[in-house]
């Protein structure tokens, strides 16, 4: 089999490098929603990632989709500095869930799909330290405006879950809706 991974996140494909996972690349432009339930939307969009890559002979698809939320509201990829900073702001001092979306695309057009959810607590972001993260820029192409396992991590408190889930793929989930995965590993 071969893994053909739905995505441009260079956070997923270090991931499943880090694992010895062999896998192909074939990035996917699909337009995500970003209103309802959390675990639906983000699911939704890992299926359509999946189904827009399309499965050939021998491959499994690998569509993930994340995003941050806080009660049914949905914190997406910040589209400048300004909302980067109103976004960190409104999550300063709070608990937000990071929800990812997992689908598997198989040859045959069977779906397994699942999602996995991480809580995360903000440390109260003051001004200076709003200042410094959103000056650095990470911010940019990342749900919810921070990226933890960069200089994000300086933002926040706990976390209570699987920390590669925040990072961009849960790799606990992955493996239990395909136990096999590791076999494509060198």
């Amino acid at each position: 089999m071969t893994l053909v991974l739905a995505s441009r996140s260079p956070q997923r494909r270090e991931i499943l490098r880090q694992l010895g996972v062999e896998f192909v690349e074939r990035p996917v432009d699909v337009v995500e929603e970003d209103d309802g339930v959390p675990e639906a939307v983000a699911g939704e969009n890992a299926l359509r990632k999946a189904v827009t890559a399309g499965a050939g002979e021998g491959e499994i698809v690998l569509g993930v989709d994340t995003l941050v939320a806080t009660e049914l509201e949905i914190w997406g990829k910040p589209p400048n500095a300004a909302a980067a900073a109103e976004t960190l702001r409104r999550l300063s001092g709070r608990t937000h869930r990071v929800v990812s979306g997992v689908a598997l695309l198989r040859t045959t057009g069977d779906v397994q799909a699942a999602t996995a959810s991480t809580d995360v607590t903000f440390r109260a972001i003051d001004d200076a330290l709003l200042e410094w993260y959103v000056g650095c820029g990470e911010w940019e192409g990342r749900a919810g405006g921070y990226a933890i396992q960069g200089r994000g991590a300086a933002l926040i408190e706990r976390i209570d879950g699987d920390y590669l889930n925040v990072v961009g793929l849960p790799v606990a989930t992955l493996i239990a809706l395909w136990p096999g995965l590791l076999d494509l590993a060198s």
